[in-house]
């Protein structure tokens, strides 16, 4: 591997996000904490359980964090641009790419920090150095839930550790770099809790980040009332983990425009 590889800002981002989160862990196994008490008393499953959802939550920041987020294939076939152009109704043509030349489908959008497009785009997550999308989002909605329980949990073993009836000098020498902890413990449990809560509140109700943020600068969002793509609470959660009921977006909104025309016929 070339030198100036390793300082690829997607290599900086993982390694400081991995050292953060072990050294962490460690402040927290080195202070007289709950886990400690819990060695001490030879209880290892509560502190074996800390540990694996530690390593739980690193991984699955990796894996959203390396996979593909549903780039939009760079040179398409002929034969699958005609079919997706017949999906779409006229009133709302399949817009190219000025970036990459690629025909977007539906709730695409071009990344200039990936530098491509990307499939039902949500946002580019620069602590991710990745985007989120079509692929990856389920992942990204899990790892946030696992990386609150783990924030939440380290954040009572912080507390759990910390004494204040010390004079104020010995305090800060035995306790000053756990209450820092403590303190970024609370800072990132904040910033979990309200992405997770924005995040489920969007896939409810079928709508992404960028979809939200920018609705009327979106053409396909813009030219029709209310979201085309919101099948309900159940169906849109169903959709979202399960990947059940199948289809592209382009099918959903022409089922939607279909539905619009025959009432206003009738």
């Amino acid at each position: 591997m070339a030198p100036w590889a390793l300082l690829n800002p997607g290599v900086l981002v993982r390694t400081g996000h991995t050292v953060l989160t072990w050294g962490i862990t460690l402040v927290l196994f080195l202070h007289d904490t709950a886990l400690r008490q819990w060695e001490e008393q030879g209880e290892l499953l509560l502190p074996l359980t800390f540990l694996l959802l530690v390593l739980g939550s690193l991984l699955l920041y990796l894996a959203v964090s390396l996979m593909d987020p549903g780039y939009v294939n760079i040179q398409p076939q002929e034969e699958a641009k005609e079919e997706q152009t017949a999906m779409v109704p006229p009133a709302i043509p399949l817009r190219r790419c000025g970036y990459c030349m690629v025909l977007q489908p539906l709730r695409a959008r071009h990344c200039r920090e990936c530098r491509r497009c990307v499939r039902r785009y949500d946002h580019h997550c620069p602590w991710m150095e990745n985007c989120v999308g079509e692929r990856n989002h389920r992942l990204f909605v899990a790892y946030l839930a696992l990386q609150l329980l783990v924030l939440l949990w380290g954040l009572y073993l912080a507390w759990s550790g910390l004494r204040f009836f010390q004079p104020w000098g010995l305090w800060l020498r035995s306790s000053g770099l756990l209450f820092a902890t403590f303190l970024l413990l609370s800072l990132f449990s904040m910033a979990a809790s309200l992405l997770l809560a924005s995040h489920l509140y969007l896939v409810a109700s079928n709508t992404t980040t960028w979809e939200f943020i920018s609705s009327h600068r979106i053409a396909y969002l813009r030219q029709h009332p209310g979201n085309p793509f919101d099948r309900g609470l159940t169906r849109n959660l169903a959709h979202f983990f399960c990947g059940w009921p199948s289809g592209s977006w382009e099918t959903l909104w022409a089922g939607e425009e279909e539905e619009e025309s025959s009432g206003q016929a009738a």
